[in-house]
């Protein structure tokens, strides 16, 4: 019996370890794809307790903010909402999670918890309830006295070297231009381009936040499509010269409706009035804005993340009280293949299309984007349109060799820019570890089983280059 969570967690065989030890684990992390907040990471924050790092929870303003993998796995415990969310009792709440987790095989959260407390506490003993006080206390003296444990020093224990925010467009990127003033800051904080509420014109606060859009743009107003246009295409330059490499897109599906700019008009001006848009009517708009957008981000070298396929806010009696990314999103099912190769081929006639990486919520989803990716290669970059990591629901060990073997099996893994955390947690840095583990064993499994020579030169290259070296080259870092 293996004993757990050794230095070979995961390495099941001789080549993977090698792999693993002698490239992968030394390189650094190129986290272009999070949800890390640029101010704390300016200001440095410290936390006050492992709970706080690991849980967040309601706000002082009543929002909510933390880590909604580990509220799911809470409520599926039947621990009340109060600890799940509520901050009144930390140490309950961290003792119910523990308890939450050692029910938990098989879930990659224990195998993330794992590795977090061994990496940054030294805790290599299973989390379990005779420990769990002791646990909670070392782990508190060191975020509130190790010099070594503020945000900063959590991101240069993980050997980071960037880090891709993600930021809308009325951002004023404040703190993004005080971090690359600080010379103390030694890794790479760059904004990405999410435009996510210009884009949603049928869902609520699209006319406010329409009205915020022009008013960061100089504008008394914004009265048609072309105008939202022109107002992204401010901001996307606006973005570019803070050192902007990528934009993402969270999509319900990929819509691609192509209609008369006046078509798109009626549309709009309905939103604007607070009427009702239908599907048609919204997919004309969004079609408008997506291309345009795709061809300001080819222009400007940005790469397009485009993450869909996520059925949000099932819940409405919880989304009332809690709001939304708070654990009651699920996998949706859309056939929208057909949607994204009009969508790429559109931006491809004129020379446009730009880089691009393509995410679904849905694993059923792998083969479809593999084979639409190959469709749209071009010289410019190998792997210049990418299947996007194993995500969100899909960051389990099966998820990430299901969706590398896809990879594999209809184009080339070895282009392939690798993981990100999509976190808002600076301890989810293990997972590119956690990542980078599983791929190793994938690849050594396959030399060892003769299906692929033991070249070292060649593995070197492909382990190298998914860990880190494809992902510096593709976002030019």
């Amino acid at each position: 019996m293996k004993e757990f969570m050794d230095d070979d967690f995961l390495l099941s065989n001789d080549t993977a370890k090698h792999l693993f030890h002698d490239y992968a684990a030394k390189l650094p992390i190129i986290d272009y794809h999070c949800h890390l907040s640029p101010l704390e990471i300016y200001e440095d924050r410290r936390f006050d307790s492992i709970g706080d790092v690991w849980f967040g929870g309601r706000q002082d303003d009543g929002s909510y903010s933390g880590d909604h993998y580990k509220w799911r796995l809470m409520r599926s415990n039947a621990m009340p909402e109060k600890l799940v969310t509520g901050r009144d009792d930390e140490l309950a709440r961290f003792k119910g999670f523990v308890d939450t987790l050692s029910l938990a095989a098989g879930n990659p959260m224990y195998h993330w918890c794992h590795l977090e407390l061994k990496k940054y506490f030294g805790v290599s003993e299973p989390l379990c309830a005779s420990n769990a006080e002791e646990v909670w206390d070392k782990c508190n003296d060191l975020l509130k006295n190790d010099p070594d444990m503020t945000v900063r020093g959590l991101i240069r224990q993980s050997n980071v070297a960037y880090i891709g925010t993600t930021d809308d467009p009325v951002d004023s990127l404040e703190w993004h231009d005080k971090i690359a003033a600080d010379p103390s800051v030694d890794f790479l904080v760059r904004p990405s381009f999410r435009p996510d509420k210009a884009v949603n014109i049928n869902k609520p606060g699209f006319r406010e936040y329409i009205e915020e859009l022009a008013r960061v743009t100089g504008k008394e107003s914004l009265d048609s499509t072309q105008d939202v246009i022109d107002a992204l295409i401010n901001r996307v330059e606006y973005f570019a010269a803070h050192g902007c490499v990528a934009s993402d897109h969270g999509l319900d599906y990929v819509p691609f409706r192509q209609v008369p700019l006046s078509v798109c008009d009626e549309a709009f001006h309905k939103a604007m009035k607070g009427e009702s848009v239908s599907i048609e009517e919204a997919e004309g708009y969004q079609t408008a804005l997506l291309t345009e957008l795709g061809r300001a981000y080819h222009k400007h070298g940005i790469a397009m993340e485009l993450h869909y396929s996520c059925l949000r806010n099932t819940n409405r009696r919880m989304y009332g009280s809690a709001g939304p990314d708070t654990g009651y999103d699920a996998i949706a099912n859309n056939s929208c293949g057909g949607n994204l190769a009009q969508f790429l081929s559109e931006l491809d006639m004129t020379n446009e299309l730009p880089k691009t990486i393509v995410f679904s919520l849905n694993p059923a989803d792998n083969e479809q984007i593999g084979t639409i990716i190959g469709c749209f290669q071009s010289d410019e970059v190998p792997g210049k349109i990418q299947h996007g990591p194993a995500w969100w629901f899909n960051d389990t060990k099966s998820g990430m060799e299901d969706q590398m073997r896809s990879l594999a099996n209809l184009g080339i893994l070895g282009n392939f820019i690798g993981m990100l955390t999509d976190s808002r947690s600076f301890l989810s840095y293990t997972r590119h570890e956690y990542f980078r583990r599983i791929m190793c064993n994938l690849i050594g499994g396959w030399v060892e089983n003769g299906e692929y020579p033991d070249d070292e030169t060649a593995l070197k290259r492909i382990v190298e280059g998914i860990s880190y070296y494809n992902a510096k080259r593709y976002f030019g870092i």
